[in-house]
């Protein structure tokens, strides 16, 4: 297959156009010339030397990330960016990158993902940011306690080894959750949308001080299981996809721990 063939693909499926004025990543392809072609895809969370150097020794013509390497622009092309760059031209490996709008798809995105995990039926799309979104939201089919849903976060890869409990839970909603916002990655932002869509927790990724506050002070259980643990789902399903396409395809697992 062409580079120009699956890259337009991708654009397609993701809706990658419908995110350029919202999201500082610059999405689709980021390195690379269209005119190569694609036999072997790797895939991984992000884009580093060590996941570079990995999509090149597993024969990859093209390395698909969500964090790429372009946030805004490259001003200029040293240190960590040069590094990067340079290993992505010594090795041919172009790359490919879907930020948000691999959060935000209904099936293949991020959210979807964790969705799925836990089971959420009678979903819709969650966590605008103008006129897209980049989350799910959702119902469980049966009322859930808190360590439930933390069991099954807990089990998400990419958490850091031996930890006992990674997932943190503030537990200031009511004891059966039975209506869920998912927004991945540092989504502790939405917690007044999640509020106010009815829901009973919100899971994401990351969070910061004041989530705390606005969690206690709004009723809501907040989950924080991981930025990398959240975020493995939507590269995952474009690996299945493309295999779908008659690709050959490979997955470097990198977990941060974070």
């Amino acid at each position: 297959m062409d580079l120009s063939e699956y890259v337009h693909r991708l654009d397609a499926e993701l809706d990658t156009a419908a995110y350029a004025d919202v999201d500082a990543s610059a999405n689709g392809l980021q390195v690379g010339s269209e005119a190569e072609t694609v036999e072997r895809v790797a895939f991984a969370v992000d884009a580093a030397t060590a996941t570079i150097e990995a999509a090149a020794e597993a024969g990859a013509d093209v390395l698909v990330v969500h964090h790429g390497i372009s946030w805004g622009g490259i001003d200029r092309v040293t240190g960590r960016t040069y590094d990067r760059l340079a290993a992505l031209v010594e090795h041919d490996v172009a790359l490919y990158v879907s930020h948000l709008p691999l959060d935000g798809h209904a099936e293949l995105g991020n959210a979807a993902g964790v969705a799925d995990a836990i089971g959420l039926v009678d979903r819709e799309p969650f966590g605008e940011i103008g006129p897209v979104t980049i989350g799910a939201i959702g119902e469980t089919t049966a009322p859930l306690a808190a360590d439930a849903i933390r069991e099954t976060l807990d089990g998400f890869e990419g958490h850091a080894e031996g930890a006992d409990a990674p997932t943190r839970v503030f537990e200031f909603g009511p004891e059966r959750i039975e209506r869920v916002a998912v927004v991945t990655g540092s989504g502790a932002d939405w917690v007044d949308e999640a509020v106010a869509a009815g829901a009973d927790a919100l899971i994401t990724g990351e969070g910061k001080q004041q989530v705390y506050h606005d969690a206690r002070e709004s009723g809501l259980t907040v989950f924080l299981a991981g930025h990398y643990a959240t975020e493995t789902f939507g590269v995952r399903s474009l690996q299945s996809l493309s295999e779908e396409w008659g690709l050959e395809t490979t997955y470097v697992s990198h977990p941060t721990g974070l």
